[in-house]
Order: C-alpha cells, then structure tokens, then sequence
C-alpha cells in the first residue's frame, strides 16, 4: 500500500524542490481531492493523483472515472 501514496520527501526529491514547497503542494492537491469529495491524508497524495497534475498522465482507470461523473 505504501506505493499508493508519497510523502513531501518524495515530491521534493522527484521535483527538486525543498521540502517546504512540497508540503505547500500536497496541501493544495489534497484540498482539490477535498472539494471532490475524497478522504485524504495529510502530508501524503495518492500517487496517481500527483502524477496526471504534475505530468499530466492519466492512467486508464483515472480516464474511466473522470468519463463517469461527467
């Protein structure tokens, strides 16, 4: 389960950014998650989740979802 999620060590290091910024990052991704109406973690995002806002990769279940609610 550990893979699902990263922490604001792995968001800087994987950014280069400090870990100051990264938790700043977190906050603000989590508080969207929030808005949507998911349960998050404070200090964690869901990995997949990072991925399509800081790269813009989709997976093909995230595609299925988003298809869903629309």
């Amino acid at each position: 389960m550990s893979d699902k999620f990263i922490r604001a060590d792995d968001v800087a290091k994987e950014l280069d950014i400090s870990k100051a910024y990264a938790y700043k990052l977190i906050q603000q991704m989590n508080k969207e998650l929030r808005e949507k109406g998911y349960l998050t973690i404070a200090g964690r995002i869901n990995r997949q989740y990072s991925a399509e806002r800081f790269y813009g990769i989709k997976s093909a279940e995230n595609g299925a979802l988003r298809e869903e609610e629309s």
